[in-house]
């Protein structure tokens, strides 16, 4: 059987599925596999070593930082990140990362390897789906899509289900399980190969021109209107999409604020930035939902791409409910409406929808005297109530070093277009309050599932992506213990990433929770209960191949980083800033925002 040429695929034999995997990701311009190699993998793992010139195959110290730092790599770039790990626990070691990047829109592919068809069922070392572990049924359950190749022939065919649905929007993880003998297999027939992914993938650009200005009707009628711009833009609302879109709120005056994981995609120092709102937010938008001051009621919310988690929303405070019109956008209808009742509706790619937007709105004349008195009520916010919780100790020059002083730090030292990656657990709350993101520079947090040790890796995947930019990481003590060892993976490649480890020697979020949960002081007390063992992180992170610096103060912490960021570009090196933080401060966790009026 021969198939006729073209220009858009080309008749391939002979090829076999490793080699045709590969074939795959190179037309997906994927350069970084990140994993740990294993005998269920082997013939990949040969290929990879052949093709040396065309991929790098990251060897991590622990599959789920690979998994991690495959999603950092796609946020930074967009573009897909991939995972290759071999069977039964290198597969379950990688799910957490394949699931923490469902939850949040990361294009991921999990590849793992598994036994031998041919051993299926009789007890071979690792086996997966035909025994009692199902790492496809597994996987199945957490991720969009799950499967396993059965035979060479089927494999193009499953394997590109797999890109489609991770590179299409919203993103998304996907995994494929190979089985070590089928790697090693071509397809018996001919193979229609593609010459480009447009060829077997489609990037959705849907708008809804008559709903896009219904939106736009709902949004101007209103007084005081707000909107509200979630994760889903990150991609979209980016370069000359974001110029537009900053003129289209200033021609109307509207206020804009993000979600916590959507924070500084508007710039935050901007005139009409409300900064983030939920979890740890900055005061300002509340202040402005309440009505403080008085004056007109709030009346309208536009919200874009976010699915109004409870982080989101401050546990669904009926207090987000405009007297007015609710307008959810986002390319998947199955988060609009959910959590709060919506008057529209508007299913639409996001970049396309803010084209419209902008477009329909250049051609309405503005409101003058409602334009001036919402910029005039915005300002007054921004002007008369502080955005920190904590102004003063913000300032502060204390020492230890106070987080809030910590960040501030940052803020001023990292260089824009930097890439910050927010580990979970208490430096979430230091970082979405005290620090202020203008782009390009922007923040990558993960609170959808909100693992421990994401920061930690994921700053070497988004150095591996943008190797021209500072890539650098906040985490706590506690994640940088659970993966700190990925340190060595930087070390290894010439990774100059950056971490910051705020040090104090416990599990902080739990006991300072339970502290507030359980004031009645158990014995020993809670600030005793979950310590950490008093590690010498900088001996640790020294060990692993860094250049590591202790600080304790706001000044040293300046000159810490600046030499950091100096030397990771110069030297190629990983840079640990272990930052002896005052352990009794609590972030804005549990602090009741200021009333309105």
């Amino acid at each position: 059987m021969s198939l006729p040429i073209t220009s858009y695929y080309r008749s391939v034999t002979g090829r076999t599925v490793s080699q045709l995997l590969l074939d795959y990701l190179k037309l997906e311009d994927v350069k970084h596999i990140f994993g740990i190699p294993g005998g269920g993998i082997m013939y990949l793992l040969n290929e990879l070593r052949l093709r040396e010139d065309e991929f790098t195959y990251v060897i991590c110290k622990h599959e789920t930082g690979a998994a991690y730092m495959a999603d950092g790599l796609h946020r930074v770039t967009g573009g897909l990140g991939v995972v290759l790990v071999t069977t039964g626990p290198g597969a379950l070691n990688a799910l957490t990362g394949a699931m923490n990047a469902q939850a949040d829109h990361s294009a991921v592919l999990t590849i793992t390897g598994e036994v031998a068809e041919s051993y299926f069922g009789k007890g071979y070392l690792q086996q997966g789906v035909d025994g009692t572990l199902d790492v496809n049924g597994v996987y199945q359950n957490a991720v969009e899509y799950s499967t396993m190749i059965p035979n060479a022939n089927a494999f193009g065919t499953l394997f590109t289900q797999a890109l489609r649905d991770a590179l299409s929007i919203p993103f998304r993880a996907t995994h494929v399980s190979v089985p070590v003998d089928v790697s090693d297999l071509a397809p018996t027939v001919p193979v229609a190969f593609p010459t480009s992914w447009e060829n077997y993938r489609t990037v959705p650009t849907a708008s809804d021109p008559q709903r896009t200005r219904q939106a736009l009707e709902l949004l101007l009628a209103a007084k005081r209107p707000l909107i509200m711009v979630g994760n889903g833009n990150r991609f979209a609302l980016q370069g000359d999409r974001l110029n537009r879109f900053i003129a289209f709120v200033e021609r109307f005056g509207i206020p804009v604020m993000t979600s916590p994981d959507g924070k500084g995609l508007f710039p935050e120092t901007h005139d009409l930035a409300l900064r983030n709102f939920g979890l740890a937010g900055c005061i300002w938008p509340s202040l402005y939902v309440g009505a403080a001051g008085g004056g007109p009621a709030y009346d309208a919310l536009m919200v874009m791409g976010s699915m109004l988690g409870n982080l989101a929303t401050s546990n669904w405070s009926p207090a987000l409910l405009p007297q007015g019109p609710l307008i959810q956008v986002d390319a998947d209808q199955s988060v609009i409406g959910r959590t709060y009742p919506i008057q529209l509706g508007v299913v639409c790619e996001l970049g396309q929808f803010i084209d419209d937007l902008c477009a329909m709105g250049a051609l309405v004349e503005p409101d003058a005297s409602a334009v001036a008195d919402r910029r005039a009520y915005v300002r007054w916010i921004r002007d008369t109530h502080a955005p920190w919780y904590d102004p003063e100790k913000r300032i502060s020059d204390a020492v230890p070093i106070l987080p809030q002083s910590a960040m501030r730090v940052i803020n001023e030292v990292v260089p824009p277009g930097s890439h910050i990656f927010i580990d979970c657990a208490n430096c979430v709350g230091w970082s979405l309050n005290d620090l202020a993101i203008d782009p390009p520079t922007q923040i990558h947090l993960s609170l959808d599932t909100g693992p421990l040790g994401f920061g930690v890796c994921s700053v070497i995947g988004g150095k591996f992506g943008a190797p021209d930019r500072t890539c650098l990481s906040i985490t706590g003590d506690g994640a940088f213990l659970m993966h700190g060892a990925e340190v060595s993976t930087a070390a290894q490649y010439n990774i100059g990433a950056i971490w910051i480890v705020l040090e104090n020697n416990d599990l902080a979020m739990v006991s300072q929770g339970n502290e507030h949960f359980f004031p009645a002081p158990p014995v020993p007390s809670w600030t005793d209960y979950y310590k950490l063992g008093n590690p010498d992180l900088v001996d640790f992170a020294t060990g692993l191949g860094a250049d590591t610096r202790r600080v304790n103060d706001p000044a040293g912490l300046r000159t810490a980083l600046l030499d950091a960021i100096e030397q990771a570009e110069t030297r190629r090196r990983p840079q640990v800033i272990v930052l002896d933080i005052d352990r009794s401060e609590v972030p804005p966790y549990y602090v009741t925002p200021p009333q309105a009026g």
